[in-house]
């Protein structure tokens, strides 16, 4: 029967006594898994479908570059498969390790492992490269006025004034939509399971309403013209890239850039932080305040004499 000190190393409530007490008596410390690949599947069982294609491939390269178990890794597998990755972005050297970490300690807390050998490694620190993704206003409201295609002029202006991440907008079925007067109402299931209201101008909401025709409750916005179900999201991706190019814009705008905007840009106009981080649906009001950060109206220097 498994005492409080194992119930709570279980639950991901491990502190350095109850470690003790349970890597002294294994046997009444119960594993939930009994392969690495089973191990792997609990890991990411409820992860969103983007989360589960990122870690699993993370931790397909990791236990190929160790070529052993995870009860077998050691800290400096960690350490030496981290050094292998020295070509790659730091982000996406960041985004790896996390994933691994993050697998490592789940298999800690199931009693799969009997130590967290990653829990000591740190995560790079990497160069907050958000400003570089902000587009002025300028540029995109040009990407909305050389856009020839009414459809995907719907999407771009969708994209930018609600600030939807695109598996959002891709997702969404016309009973998401509601009319509030003169405006409209989205109601959007975004990250992490998170329900949330968004509002639309009125003349995005005209613009929207006007395109549905005789669409169904059920049926997509924003429809695949190839396939007939609703858009991928790599045809929204070529839709902003072609749009980007087409304004002059960077060559590597994705649709998450206008996200980015959508924020950057209310800030700047004065709309409260709250207000921003709900109509994201940010977690915390710190990760809506990285854009303020990311592009200061003031400085210290301002003051100094030329």
């Amino acid at each position: 029967m498994q005492d409080k000190n194992t119930n709570r190393a279980l639950a991901g409530e491990t502190t350095m006594q109850d470690l003790s007490l349970i890597t002294t008596r294994p046997s009444e410390f119960v594993a939930q898994a009994d392969t690495d690949a089973h191990v792997v599947e609990l890991w990411l069982h409820g992860r969103s479908r983007h989360t589960q294609r990122a870690y699993r491939a993370a931790s397909e390269r990791f236990l190929e570059f160790t070529a052993k178990t995870l009860r077998e890794t050691t800290l400096g597998d960690v350490q030496a498969w981290l050094d292998s990755l020295c070509s790659i972005a730091d982000s996406s050297r960041a985004q790896a390790l996390a994933a691994v970490k993050s697998l490592l300690g789940f298999s800690h807390r199931i009693g799969y492992i009997r130590f967290n050998v990653s829990a000591v490694v740190k995560l790079p620190k990497i160069k907050n490269t958000l400003a570089e993704r902000i587009l002025p206003e300028s540029e995109v409201h040009r990407m909305f006025a050389l856009e020839p295609s009414p459809r995907n002029r719907l999407i771009l202006r969708t994209l930018y004034y609600s600030g939807l991440r695109v598996s959002e907008l891709c997702g969404l079925r016309w009973r998401d939509l509601q009319a509030r007067g003169e405006e409209g109402q989205m109601t959007v299931f975004g990250k992490g399971a998170k329900t949330r209201a968004v509002l639309l101008p009125a003349g995005l909401w005209k613009e929207i309403e006007s395109s549905r025709g005789e669409a169904g409750a059920d049926e997509p916005v924003f429809r695949s013209r190839v396939k007939g179900g609703p858009l991928d999201q790599s045809q929204v991706l070529r839709i902003v890239r072609a749009a980007s190019i087409r304004a002059g814009a960077h060559k590597n705008v994705s649709p998450h850039w206008l996200r980015h905007a959508h924020a950057s840009h209310s800030l700047d106009r004065g709309a409260p932080i709250h207000l921003v981080q709900a109509t994201l649906g940010h977690a915390s009001v710190a990760t809506t305040g990285r854009y303020l950060h990311a592009r200061p109206t003031e400085s210290s220097g301002k003051y100094l004499a030329e």
